[in-house]
């Protein structure tokens, strides 16, 4: 199994585009294959994929908004993407909160599916603990997003939410391109082997869905975000390997 890692985690550690170049390396030290976006910092794909292959990583993907999936943007966003070298390109969350939100937000993931399938790419959804709630309909929010999204699940907001996690990974599994392994206490995340989240239930059911990457994220890194990820990747090289 490889290992990625959103980028979001070590944001107080870029701040720039200069800090986003020089950190690359520094992942790669510390036993990332890949690394997961959460923004460009202004840098063009060319700077960014030669960043990459100079690093030793590959981009797993990203987390953009929705309306980069709009019929005026997706060329783009696709195009731009591709150049990285990515298979899919994801938001880090969109409106969920009424049946009308949504089957919104669905709808303009069907379309970006359907318009990217000739295209070599897939769009996917990360998710909270909030798409586990039961909108007005009496259905579950991420049951309406997965008409037309790809998920990334995130495992310790599915914790949060009070699911079974592997269950509901294993049932969906066909939706399903990437999961974030987190841990956490109560609401608050933390590195890997910390807090109280079923990290090794996460890990088998990632294997037995045949998933090449696990992708680590921690929306609250102590100290430091590379401090931070350098602990959950020793849990990760212990349990996941």
């Amino acid at each position: 199994m490889k290992f990625s890692v959103q980028l979001y985690s070590l944001r107080d550690d870029i701040k720039d585009a200069n800090g986003l170049l020089a950190i690359l390396p520094k992942l790669k030290e510390i036993g990332f294959d890949g690394v997961e976006f959460a923004g460009y910092y202004g840098l063009d794909a060319k700077t960014l994929k030669k960043a990459l292959d100079d690093a030793g990583l590959v981009a797993t993907g990203t987390h953009t908004g929705c309306s980069a999936f709009l019929p005026s943007t997706i060329d783009d966003t696709i195009a731009f993407h591709k150049e990285l070298g990515m298979e899919y390109i994801g938001v880090g969350g969109g409106a969920h909160g009424t049946d009308a939100d949504a089957e919104k937000t669905a709808l303009i993931f069907e379309w970006a599916n359907k318009y990217g399938a000739d295209k070599g790419v897939k769009f996917y959804y990360h998710t909270h603990s909030s798409e586990f709630n039961t909108l007005e309909s009496g259905r579950v929010a991420i049951d309406v997003l997965m008409k037309g999204a790809y998920m990334e699940i995130d495992t310790f907001w599915s914790f949060v939410a009070g699911i079974d996690t592997k269950k509901f990974l294993l049932e969906n599994k066909d939706r399903i391109v990437y999961l974030h392994i987190k841990d956490g206490i109560g609401h608050s995340p933390c590195a890997l082997g910390e807090g109280e989240n079923d990290l090794i239930s996460v890990i088998e059911a990632a294997k037995e869905m045949g998933h090449e990457w696990l992708v680590l994220e921690n929306d609250d890194p102590k100290p430091t975000g590379l401090e931070d990820v350098a602990r959950s990747m020793k849990f990760l090289k212990e349990h996941a390997l």
